[in-house]
């Protein structure tokens, strides 16, 4: 965890690299006429698996997260469902239990439909009675619309570990993208414990 405390306001916001310029949005289509000639953008099309304007009509979400877990070592995944609004809810008042000291990963699952979505990232700010004690920020990547779900896992992270460091924990997130559109954002609570008991 990040040693230095803060409460700045923009607490969520992206942070900017300098001298970088998001890419004009471009819709499904143009994106698939852009030059069928070039190779490379052939291959980066592909990647994206453009063609496939995957989703429904009655739910114009572009970004459906389906769920974030904590991977740890010989343990099932802690699982938390964000499916729905119902879900978003529910996490926000069940908090789960990390023990301290552990190694974990963090792995996202979710679909893209309708549309490319660019430069989509993680966001996260955890608290401690009112004090900042973490942020992160991940980047996931640039996807195209498919009925199968993507997974993205994050960096290796350590849990802190201590008298000081047990107790309950709020995290807040939000997942946006280069566009500074934010697709979700909830509140969830979790526990830094002796054991996973």
């Amino acid at each position: 965890y990040d040693s230095t405390m803060s409460t700045d306001n923009d607490e969520l916001a992206a942070s900017q690299t300098p001298g970088y310029r998001v890419g004009e949005k471009k819709t499904l289509d143009e994106y698939n006429n852009l030059d069928a000639t070039d190779e490379s953008l052939n291959r980066w099309k592909a990647s994206l698996g453009l063609g496939k304007a995957a989703g429904t009509s009655d739910d114009t979400r572009k970004v459906i997260i389906l769920q974030l877990a904590l991977e740890v070592a010989g343990r099932p995944d802690v699982v938390l469902d964000l499916s729905s609004k119902e879900s978003l809810e529910n996490v926000k008042n069940t908090p789960f239990v990390i023990k301290e000291g552990v190694e974990y990963q963090m792995k996202v699952k979710f679909r893209i439909q309708h549309d490319v979505v660019c430069g989509l990232k993680y966001l996260q700010v955890v608290k401690r009675k009112g004090i900042r004690v973490d942020k992160t920020e991940e980047m996931i990547g640039s996807y195209g619309p498919s009925e199968e779900p993507y997974e993205k896992k994050f960096m290796l992270e350590e849990a802190p570990s201590g008298m000081f460091a047990r107790g309950r924990y709020e995290a807040k997130s939000k997942f946006v993208d280069d566009d500074n559109h934010t697709h979700v954002e909830w509140s969830w609570l979790f526990d830094i414990k002796k054991d996973w008991d």
